[in-house]
């Protein structure tokens, strides 16, 4: 193990790996080293995307950009315009890795294989100099005079003029975060499913809808909420809507405990009138049919004879049947029905947290600490997040890229 390096980045990760490669791009001489503890680096590239690697995102305007950051948007608005997608697609292409746009917007290698991505990084670090260094885990950091003193937990101390922690959610990076003089908004989880144990969503799994409102209801009358898809699953429900809220809605539900109340708009296009007219319409035109078997909505037949179960007296009342109290009923469900959320599942494609470093301690055009010189940071370990998509590996690859292009001697632009 070296016993000296001007720049340490501690967390092989892509924020980590990203620094220490536009570090050693830009200034060539400056000896660069990555710690990381685990077996292997850049793990959360591996599985993420189902083992695709979700890159980045089609969005090339960073003011629509920042829209897709619960936390961190306002601060990565000035980093957005000298980092963005089209950087990164531009850097990745460059070193023979192009990337497709899928309809929603995710950017992924051609190749479907998130080992492109990691073999991109690895052999450009290789090729550059960089020391990785694995299975070496730290643990502590002090500032020195000169720099910085880091201890393993072998023993051995390692000295360095600069370093990034890139640690993502880690518990030792806020630590040693805290120690050097920061302030750590509290980490909890971010992006994830709702469980939901519902009558009306018991047999429903399975079930998409591909435009559907859900809001959480919040005191004096305010509301969170987001549209998107959705999907029923044998615990509740998942998908883009809901993954969107939980990211938005992270500390409020944090704060409530995983149990509040949610709101459910099947028909996000259509109003309460408008949805109510219809069924009067149907009482009157398709008057001797089934209503569980007819409706003039974009709606999985399955979902809709949930709806009518849970609203009707009787499930096998015909148009004719049907009461202006079970219509007023069904509606309501279509437009506006109210379900517990219990808890919170997880997301297996990617795994988030809000909360981490506090902002206003980070000089977001240099990502150096104002607490700390020469101490650098990015990735998720600070308190920045964005929804499902590709943001958060773009949030890594700025951030890493800034810290990198400061971190070196002459801060020249990167390649």
């Amino acid at each position: 193990m070296i016993k000296k390096s001007q720049i340490v980045v501690i967390g092989g990760g892509a924020a980590g790996f990203f620094g220490a490669i536009n570090c050693a791009s830009v200034y060539p001489h400056v000896t660069v080293s990555i710690l990381e503890a685990g077996k292997q680096p850049l793990t959360k590239v591996k599985i993420s995307g189902g083992g695709r690697c979700n890159v980045t995102h089609h969005c090339f305007n960073p003011s629509e950009l920042v829209n897709n950051y619960p936390r961190g948007g306002r601060e990565l608005r000035g980093a957005f315009s000298r980092f963005q997608p089209q950087d990164t697609i531009n850097w990745f292409e460059k070193r023979g890795v192009k990337l497709k746009t899928e309809s929603d917007g995710r950017m992924f290698p051609i190749t479907d294989n998130s080992q492109t991505v990691i073999d991109c990084l690895t052999d450009t670090a290789t090729q550059l100099g960089i020391k990785i260094y694995t299975q070496t885990p730290v643990k502590d950091i002090d500032k020195s005079e000169l720099g910085f003193n880091i201890t393993l937990k072998s023993g051995e101390i390692i000295k360095a003029e600069k370093i990034l922690i890139a640690t993502g959610s880690n518990p030792n990076g806020y630590q040693w975060a805290k120690k050097l003089g920061h302030t750590i908004q509290t980490p909890i989880p971010s992006l994830f499913t709702f469980k939901i144990k519902d009558p009306r969503l018991a047999d429903l799994a399975g079930i998409t809808c591909d435009d559907v409102q859900l809001k959480l209801s919040l005191k004096k009358g305010k509301k969170l909420e987001q549209n998107g898809a959705l999907l029923v699953t044998h615990w509740g429900i998942s998908g883009p809507a809901t993954l969107k809220l939980s990211a938005w809605g992270a500390r409020i539900l944090h704060d409530n405990k995983y149990n509040i109340p949610l709101i459910i708009n099947w028909l996000p296009q259509r109003n309460y009138e408008s949805v109510k007219e219809e069924l009067i319409n149907c009482k009157n035109t398709v008057a001797k049919q089934k209503v569980i078997n007819y409706h003039g909505f974009d709606l999985p037949k399955r979902l809709w004879q949930s709806l009518v179960t849970y609203s009707l007296t009787n499930r096998d009342k015909t148009w004719a049947e049907i009461t202006k109290k079970e219509i007023d009923k069904l509606t309501e469900e279509l437009i506006r029905g109210v379900y517990q959320i219990q808890g919170k599942g997880v997301f297996k494609d990617e795994f988030v947290t809000c909360g981490g470093v506090s902002l206003k301690e980070i000089d977001f055009k240099t990502m150096m600490s104002k607490k700390c010189p020469d101490l650098y940071f990015a990735g998720e370990i600070l308190d920045v997040d964005g929804v499902t998509g590709g943001f958060n590996f773009q949030n890594a690859w700025t951030t890493g890229w800034l810290a990198g292009l400061a971190m070196s001697a002459n801060g020249e632009r990167g390649i």
